[in-house]
């Protein structure tokens, strides 16, 4: 099932996005009297086509990766004398400033149509209330404390764990103060603290902020039963069971699952001694460890999972927003969340951020269907997030995407003349290549996470 969600949330992801994208530039460009030749959604073969009263053909192609609008251009052909005034290249400047901006500016509207109705639609989170500090972490060191609330971080009201996550991720690589809010148990009264960072996570492939600040966020606890075991995991094969209590580690008594797997994470490809309860029976079973990641990332690995539990009620908060508070939440997200995309790759070019942090096609997919599989709300803000990506992307200054074009529009409006053919050209071609760089290097990044 999970295989068929993520091959329709994907096609829906790209479907929806790529046209989206491509009727911004469509709908501008008919407004500022261009004739559109083609609109396609996919390259390759066609698989569905189309003419309208306009004689424009729509195209639905085999290849599902993108798409494109063919306006009528001399540059690219020869032009009828009566159509000359349709051609895209006969336009002034601002017009065709507008007609390339379009497509992104869609991608941002799209993101707050899908904010704005998962605000509506509301969600259920788990309030940020801290369950372990680490001893001498950035944490405690700031003087947090087990059972205090974080109820903001950076000046932001933060009503869940992922919005206290966010917040921090926006910090990433950075150094200062950290100003978080924190409210005592039973209390109304807000407390300040201040966190230290320096270079903090600075080019960490797979940062965890809340983990790293030694931060444990609270949750029930999970008795270590045995309700799941990975077929190829070490606990299989050394003969671990469905219904097995795990009561010790080493020696170490076991309590709650968090421990088990905490000690587990210390130990990747390490021999290790479990007692286990099966039925009223102890036995000892040894096993050795996988591990997984690379470097500093690399965590022991059991391949064994519990059953989880129901939350207290008092531990969970229903967050959502009538038709017009919506908009404002909406709007602020795609604020933020545009803002967070621009910063990310500004700190992957400094070094800041690793830039093994960037995601190509195969991650996109696990995601699109790992949302869809999770509900409606859940892929609303996939398409939300994507949405933002792409939009922000093509407005980056890169010959080749909408960015590169409107700044050789940009020159033009300033010059008063466009730039010479052959530097447009040398700029496509300095754009061509850092693109197929970065889609290559997206793509190691997907096959390594694999």
């Amino acid at each position: 099932m999970s295989a068929l969600y993520m091959v329709v949330g994907t096609l829906i992801a790209l479907g929806v996005l790529v046209t989206f994208h491509e009727f911004g530039h469509f709908w501008v460009a008919r407004r500022c009297g261009v004739k559109v030749l083609r609109f396609s959604v996919g390259f390759g073969t066609p698989l569905v086509r189309w003419h309208d009263r306009q004689g424009t053909e729509f195209v639905i192609a085999a290849i599902p990766l993108g798409g494109y609008v063919k306006m009528l251009d001399e540059r690219e052909g020869d032009v009828q004398p009566e159509q000359l005034g349709q051609s895209f290249n006969r336009k002034s400047v601002h017009q065709r400033i507008a007609i390339v901006a379009a497509g992104p500016i869609a991608n941002f509207l799209l993101a707050l149509l899908f904010f704005w109705l998962v605000a509506m639609l509301g969600s259920q989170q788990v309030r940020p209330v801290i369950g372990a500090v680490a001893p001498g972490s950035l944490a405690a060191e700031a003087g947090l404390q087990v059972g205090q609330e974080i109820v903001a971080v950076n000046g932001e009201s933060t009503s869940g764990w992922a919005e206290v996550n966010l917040q921090l991720v926006r910090r990433l690589g950075e150094s200062g103060t950290l100003a978080v809010n924190v409210r005592d148990e039973g209390s109304t009264a807000d407390s300040p603290r201040q966190i230290v960072l320096n270079d903090w996570l600075k080019g960490a492939d797979d940062p965890d902020p809340i983990a790293s600040l030694g931060i444990r966020p609270w949750r029930p606890l999970l008795a270590p039963v045995l309700a799941e075991l990975d077929p190829k995991g070490p606990a299989q094969a050394a003969g671990l069971q469905v219904g097995d209590r795990l009561l010790a580690l080493n020696g170490q008594v076991l309590d709650d699952w968090q421990q088990l797997v905490d000690r587990v994470r210390e130990l990747p490809g390490k021999p290790v001694s479990l007692l286990v309860d099966r039925a009223g029976q102890r036995l000892d079973v040894a096993l050795v460890l996988a591990e997984r990641g690379d470097g500093d990332a690399r965590a022991g690995y059991l391949g064994a999972g519990v059953q989880g539990v129901e939350w207290p009620a008092e531990m969970l908060r229903e967050v959502s927003f009538g038709p017009l508070a919506a908009v404002g939440e909406g709007l602020s997200r795609t604020w933020t969340m545009s803002l967070l995309t621009l910063d990310s790759l500004k700190k992957m070019l400094f070094g800041e951020l690793s830039v093994k942090n960037l995601s190509g096609p195969i991650t996109i997919a696990k995601v699109a269907g790992a949302s869809a599989e999770s509900g409606l709300g859940d892929f609303l803000n996939f398409l939300a997030y994507l949405s933002i990506s792409l939009g922000v992307l093509n407005l980056l200054p890169i010959p080749v995407l909408d960015g590169g074009h409107l700044l050789f529009y940009l020159v033009e409006w300033v010059r008063g003349r466009p730039l010479s053919e052959r530097v447009q050209g040398w700029g496509m071609q300095i754009g061509i290549s850092l693109v197929i760089g970065v889609m290559l290097l997206a793509l190691v990044n997907d096959l390594s996470r694999l």
